[in-house]
């Protein structure tokens, strides 16, 4: 279970999906026999090297290790800093000087992420799990555990992690669909080296201006994250606090946690690119909740979660906007809930498929969501109704290197037998590797809305994968969107501070439907480009930088030939 970070008003493609269920369990079950054979095929190379390495040090094998009964012996946490100054490519005047100012993270915060210590049980499970845990973390650029000693009967473990530099005092700037955020902001992800973030940011975007200052720590109180926002912005104003204990294991017994969001802010209504209404909203959003589960049993976690969610939301006219505006319903829901989560225990280490050059960690198991509540006008609520969201989707390692991830949801609330605001969405992506510097990437997405809300768009445009038109440009009740995209990861290091690659690209979507204010679809537009990957080898904020050119194919004689778009992305 995680806490919603915000009001579920700004529709966010909610978790779920019942009748979505089948197109992952069907394509798993026509792609089973394959899949889960060839499942860490493409870790093969590492698994090779790592026996020979075992081999050369005496070490037995994991299995050998668990029938042995062998114990964890001791725990060396080895924290590399930003720079190897034993590399002399890295050994120079500015990289030194960045080491020294630089407070490395904590062994007793990288320890406490251990879901093993000394004495217990070896488990090569756990070592796996934890180095996910660990690579988790923006503060540090990769991590890896294993064992590296064996000795009456204990294993001696090393741990192993990189720093990257956390602290950003600077100016923000992206562009996309043809317009411009731009701030300044200072933050560190990692004060004192504690996992402690702390921010004070001023941005200007296409909907408004703001200054938040935010605080927070995923391992405040142990696995306890406290996190707390508070935000001016020029059409009203954000304040949220969430604690929260999640299921951060699959072997995790507990969870539980509260959260409260209150927001008022201006919700513009957009189409072709441009504002058609705009209106102000005021949300509160409360929740809390418990969890338990009984573990890892037979390769799968299966968690419970009960709830109770107060989600109000309040419309009222703009002060900013002297057109027509048409408000949606006030509506207040109050309900207890209860969830089923399913996570299969089936992960892969990858390398340049959404990142440079880093680990990756893909789930590729099967794993599903689902969520019902009762929202009763005796508990304080508008109405009657039945909220819910659903998730689920599979991964698939096939052969030839390809790796296919399936996922659909649906959310939506039920009245008096009619579902309403439901959206349902489906997502196919598939890698295919060509070699160790190319790959293949394609996307399928196609989303379908039912009885929207008028705050709840379906858009696509230049911020939403259609890189060669406007954002928000087209507003429908369904859209589709294909996308592939040659990558390439060079080798280039330049001053040793970015990892290159590049990318040409071509996008085709549509919307149908025609929501309320907005014009007719345009129907099928096409794109395609080009453009710069730069991977932040040394930092902490954004894994990639995106430069692209983009060339819309289709669309008015208004648009621009040629679209510019910088942006700071965490995949490729």
């Amino acid at each position: 279970m995680t806490l919603a970070a915000g009001p579920p008003s700004r529709v966010r493609a909610l978790l779920g999906a019942a009748g979505a269920l089948a197109l992952p369990w069907l394509a798993g079950s026509a792609l089973a026999g394959t899949a889960r054979s060839s499942g860490t095929a493409t870790a093969a190379p590492a698994a090779a090297r790592a026996h020979h390495r075992r081999r050369a040090s005496g070490l037995p094998s994991n299995a050998e290790l668990e029938r042995s009964g062998a114990v964890i012996g001791k725990i060396i946490i080895d924290n590399k800093n930003i720079f190897d100054l034993s590399n002399p490519k890295d050994d120079n005047a500015i990289f030194r000087l960045a080491n020294r100012l630089h407070r490395r993270t904590r062994r007793s915060l990288i320890r406490s992420q251990l879901l093993f210590k000394s004495g217990a049980r070896f488990s090569a499970h756990l070592l796996d799990e934890s180095a996910r845990i660990l690579r988790a973390d923006p503060y540090f650029y990769d991590a890896s555990i294993r064992p590296i000693r064996y000795h009456d009967g204990k294993v001696d473990v090393l741990v192993t992690t990189r720093d990257v530099w956390t602290l950003n005092p600077g100016i923000d700037f992206s562009r996309s669909g043809g317009t411009s955020t731009t701030g300044v902001q200072l933050e560190d992800l990692n004060v004192l080296g504690t996992g402690t973030d702390i921010s004070l940011k001023h941005l200007h975007s296409v909907d408004r201006s703001e200054s938040d200052v935010s605080i927070s720590n995923q391992h405040a109180f142990d696995w306890t994250s406290i996190s707390a926002t508070y935000g001016n912005l020029s059409d009203g104003r954000m304040r949220q606090l969430i604690v929260n204990r999640p299921f951060y294991a699959l072997e995790t017994r507990h969870a539980g946690g509260a959260s409260f969001t209150d927001t008022t802010f201006d919700q513009p209504l957009y189409d072709l690119g441009q504002i058609i209404d705009r209106f102000s909203e005021h949300s509160r959003f409360v929740q809390g909740y418990a969890g338990w589960s009984r573990g890892l049993v037979h390769g799968w976690a299966r968690r419970f979660n009960v709830g109770w969610t107060d989600d109000e939301h309040t419309f009222g006219p703009s002060t900013q906007w002297t057109g027509p505006t048409l408000l949606p319903q006030n509506r207040k829901y109050v309900y207890p809930w209860f969830e089923v989560d399913l996570v299969q225990d089936q992960y892969a280490k990858l390398h340049n498929h959404n990142q440079i050059h880093r680990t990756e960690d893909f789930q590729l198991g099967a794993y599903f969501t689902g969520q019902v509540g009762w929202a009763d006008r005796a508990f304080g609520s508008s109405e009657d109704v039945v909220p819910f969201t659903f998730t689920t989707g599979d991964g698939y390692a096939l052969p030839h290197g390809d790796t296919l991830l399936v996922s659909s949801s649906l959310s939506g609330r039920i009245r008096s037998g009619t579902l309403e605001n439901g959206v349902l969405s489906v997502n196919v992506v598939n890698f295919a590797e060509q070699g160790p510097q190319w790959l293949l990437y394609s996307l399928v997405s196609a989303t379908a809305g039912r009885r929207l809300t008028l705050d709840n768009q379906i858009l696509l445009g230049g911020d939403s994968g259609l890189r060669g038109y406007p954002l928000r440009y087209q507003d429908g009740t369904a859209r589709a969107l294909f996308t592939i995209e040659e990558r390439w990861f060079s080798n280039w290091y330049p001053f040793r501070l970015f990892r290159v690659g590049a990318a040409a690209f071509f996008d085709m979507g549509r919307t149908w439907g025609r929501a309320p204010l907005g014009q007719p679809s345009l129907g099928l537009l096409k794109d395609a480009g080009f453009g710069l990957r730069l991977g932040n080898a040394r930092t902490a904020f954004g894994n990639v930088i995106h430069i692209d050119l983009a060339f819309p194919l289709d669309g008015g004689s208004n648009i621009k030939k040629v679209q510019f778009l910088v942006q700071t992305e965490r995949q490729f």
